[in-house]
């Protein structure tokens, strides 16, 4: 299959579309920023709360005479503009596939190296979010705005916080609790003021040593590297940028404080902690997040690197501080759990937390919502730091087959440092209301993640959709998700170059990931949450039909919240959503006749912990029957906290191949 790399087969038609698009943008931007001006966010009403009241009333008595005149005079050339246009669609390609060819502006596809499937396995990491870029006017029902500036933090947020190496701590001690809540995943960070001298006393006792793997850099292939993979049988063929930490359970597993060695960054072998501030060292900040102290969002923010990307438990003493500021340290995860591969006597088989960064490491990424055209563009360019492959601008537009008018596309974005293979995008047909303006459907993908010592390609197959959003819509969801299966094995069919007699390829994983929409808990969503997708498709979070396993929580914001100063950082998001008090206050939950849909301030009991609507699924059928496929981490992320109303989510997998070669 082709991968497009632009949208129309030829120039001249991509000119005449550019064109039509230019007679009607300013006659789109200005119906925006009219519509915009009387719909303002809770942000922006605690911004002008010092201001006289008849300011904004005047303001309004200005500009909307102005947007209107304006708007006025450019529907000519917009109506001929869309003559143009609307038959143009017919021609255009359903997704736009762009690929980085300077390779030296990335720091997560220089990484990677050929995984030839020899060792114990790998894993792969996949994240799916709600980001909410839809035009201003519109994105302000859902209490965002500034939509162009939210795209490029939100895409910088992502990159930084997937490119920063990966530090883990087990600890041997599944029922220690001396570690709290707000310190849960955290490693190191200095406190207090610049000029007061503190230490760290060297109280933890490692059972091995740090084991670091890899660095931003790319060199990755060193001979102490590989020789240090042989070593150790418990780490995942390709891991990189990846430190682990175990520590036993003397001392009633206390962990006060961090080695010195740690501190001072030593985990960092090979000069990776700087290299993330590389080419972006200007503290980036937008009308919907302004940075503050302890504010980890933004990586690459001079504050964000000293005081918040880590945490540390400080003792009395004296430390060089400089030797804290010439470090970038990053944020770990902190698991209790026994050892890193063999997790016995836990209440689960792998590792799941709330995180204020996305995943290091973070191989592929399905976005939901990126509907404007601006922001995707900012988006990509932000993404293409980190990530090599990127498929946007998916959808369709004007009338297609059956279905209605579409006058935006499908919101999707796929990302991968694995390159595509293959890509295919179906149109949900059957959308209702507001949603049948969207051409909200599937995007399909098939991406080399390697090969055997054969030469047969390994392969893994990405599904990222977004359903149909009008509550009570049951019918129309569970259609969607009876195409999303049918599409889904025809892609496989026609993709697979293999055959029971001569596998060419095998398949390392199948995974689907998107905002489907309805939750597990909600009453109204019981026909959903029986789906036979569920049957073949195995969810992280779910124990069945209408029951979450307790740690897993909502993924909808209650938007009146987004910017109180308790959840208005990414830090601050992580420690509220850690408690169940604060996850009343701050997530929408499963409506019902004696609870209202604003939950902010509700202190009933509900079951569950807020709606679950964001899903990541995989599968262990149709996949190379010699592996096993296994969840690692499940996260729940808050790196986005401010400028989007969901929680994103994360997953790694493991494929184990066993000891022989396949």
């Amino acid at each position: 299959m082709v991968l497009y790399t632009s949208p129309f087969p030829n120039s001249f038609l991509s000119v005449l579309h550019s064109f039509s698009w230019g007679l009607i943008f300013p006659c789109y931007w200005f119906a925006d920023r009219l519509v915009a001006s009387f719909v303002p966010t809770t942000y922006e009403k605690r911004q002008r709360a010092d201001d006289p009241c008849y300011f904004h009333a005047l303001c309004i008595i200005i500009t909307t005479p102005i947007y209107l005149a304006l708007l006025v005079a450019s529907l000519p050339f917009a109506l001929i503009g869309f003559l143009l246009w609307s038959p143009l669609q017919s021609a255009r390609r359903p997704y736009i596939y762009s690929r980085l060819q300077d390779k030296s502006h990335a720091n997560g596809a220089a990484l990677l190296s050929e995984w030839k499937a020899a060792g114990n396995g790998k894993s792969f990491c996949f994240g799916s979010a709600n980001v909410c870029l839809l035009p201003d006017s519109l994105a302000r029902f859902n209490n965002v705005f500034n939509t162009q500036a939210r795209a490029k933090e939100i895409g910088r947020r992502i990159r930084n916080g997937a490119s920063r190496p990966q530090i883990k701590i087990y600890i041997d001690s599944p029922t220690n609790t001396s570690i709290s809540a707000a310190s849960f995943s955290s490693l190191v960070s200095p406190q207090g003021g610049d000029s007061t001298n503190r230490t760290v006393n060297a109280g933890m006792k490692r059972t091995t040593s740090m084991e670091y793997k890899g660095d931003n850099s790319g060199s990755n292939n060193s001979e102490d590297g590989r020789d240090d993979k042989a070593g150790s049988g418990e780490l995942n063929e390709g891991e990189e940028n990846t430190c682990i930490v175990r520590i036993n359970g003397e001392d009633n597993g206390h962990v006060s404080d961090i080695e010195t060695d740690v501190v001072n960054g030593q985990a960092n072998a090979s000069g990776t902690a700087e290299h993330s501030l590389e080419g972006d060292t200007e503290i980036s900040k937008t009308p919907n997040h302004k940075q503050k102290d302890g504010d980890s969002g933004s990586l690459d923010s001079y504050s964000a690197s000293r005081e918040s990307l880590v945490k540390v438990r400080v003792g009395d003493g004296t430390v060089d501080q400089s030797t804290v500021n010439n470090k970038l340290l990053y944020k770990a995860s902190i698991m209790k759990k026994t050892s890193v591969r063999k997790k016995k006597h836990t209440d689960e088989t792998f590792d799941h937390e709330i995180s204020a960064f996305f995943p290091a490491n973070l191989d592929f990424l399905c976005l939901q919502e990126v509907f404007d055209k601006r922001a995707a563009e900012k988006l990509k360019e932000q993404l293409h730091h980190y990530f090599e492959y990127i498929v946007y601008d998916v959808g369709v537009y004007g009338c297609h087959a059956c279905c209605s008018f579409k006058f935006v596309n499908s919101g999707l974005l796929f990302a991968s440092r694995y390159p595509v293979m293959d890509a295919a995008y179906h149109c949900y047909p059957n959308g209702k209301g507001t949603d049948s303006l969207a051409s909200k459907g599937a995007l399909f993908l098939k991406v080399q993640v390697g090969s055997t010592p054969q030469d047969q390609r390994i392969v893994g197959y990405i599904s990222c959709t977004h359903l149909q959003a009008i509550a009570g819509d049951t019918t129309v969801r569970c259609e969607q998700l009876d195409m999303l299966q049918d599409w889904l094995s025809e892609f496989r069919k026609s993709t697979s170059s293999s055959s029971t007699a001569n596998p060419e390829e095998l398949v390392a994983f199948d995974v689907i990931c998107g905002d489907l929409n309805f939750d597990n808990c909600s009453s109204e969503d019981k026909l959903e949450q029986q789906h036979s997708l569920f049957t073949h498709y195995k969810d992280p979070c779910r124990i069945g039909p209408g029951e979450d396993k307790p740690w897993a929580i909502g993924t909808l914001l209650d938007p009146e919240g987004l910017y109180d100063e308790e959840v208005f950082t990414p830090d601050n998001l992580q420690k509220v959503l850690e408690s169940e008090e604060g996850r009343k206050g701050y997530l929408v939950y499963p409506t019902s006749k004696n609870h209202s849909s604003s939950q902010k301030g509700r202190k009933a009991s509900l079951k569950g912990n807020g709606r679950r609507i964001d899903y990541m699924l995989y599968t262990e059928e149709g996949l190379y029957l010699e592996w096993k496929v296994e969840v690692e981490e499940f996260s729940f992320i808050t790196q986005l906290a401010g400028l989007t109303d969901h929680l994103p989510v994360a997953m790694r997998l493991t494929v184990s191949t066993g000891d022989d070669d396949p």
